[in-house]
């Protein structure tokens, strides 16, 4: 037999979508992911950031040859290019590769969404834990890929990982949105 709890859950107000409110919280919304766009991707392309951005880059590449080479792969990392020291081939970690750009996405969802500071650090953490973890994965398979055929190498690189790097940040904004709606926090963010 199932007993009752003595605390009464609080639920967010539901608003329906065609109302005034839900018309301005979208907006808003719309509005600060804009504004953090803006200002996030004028950082990542501002001079001053560039040498990070660079080690950032070849720390992946790294990381990368390192794991092939701990499942008994050949790679070894020289800068930006992961290379089978074997077969010679190569592949660069050119500047859209490196999940930059979808983590920014990610973070300027996450930061226009009304919920409290503690909820987005975690949304942005483990977020970009996750697109990363990803992004290595979608490098080391074309890495693979790119020996044994060419145009599999670039159908995968232009539009199968493309797409699913996309998609892989929705699902982690809207699983993240979701669990924060869920514990009641969004009520106490809007009513700040």
């Amino acid at each position: 037999m199932a007993k009752a709890s003595s605390t009464p859950r609080t639920r967010t107000p539901q608003t329906p979508p065609g109302t005034p409110g839900a018309q301005l919280r979208m907006g808003r919304f719309l509005l600060l992911f804009g504004i953090s766009l803006a200002v996030l991707f004028g950082l990542l392309l501002a001079p001053f950031t560039q040498p990070a951005v660079t080690r950032f880059t070849t720390g992946l590449v790294v990381v990368s040859a390192a794991l092939i080479r701990l499942f008994g792969g050949h790679a070894m990392a020289v800068g930006d290019l992961l290379q089978n020291p074997v077969t010679s081939f190569a592949i660069q970690m050119a500047y859209g590769c490196n999940g930059a750009h979808v983590t920014i996405l990610l973070w300027a969802a996450v930061l226009a969404f009304p919920a409290p500071w503690m909820q987005k650090a975690k949304g942005l953490a483990a977020g970009t834990a996750a697109i990363h973890l990803v992004n290595l994965l979608r490098f080391i398979s074309l890495f693979y890929v790119g020996q044994y055929s060419r145009a599999w190498f670039d159908f995968a690189h232009l539009y199968l990982w493309e797409s699913l790097m996309m998609l892989d940040t929705l699902v982690i904004f809207w699983t993240w949105a979701y669990f924060v709606r869920k514990s009641g926090s969004i009520a106490n963010a809007i009513a700040r």
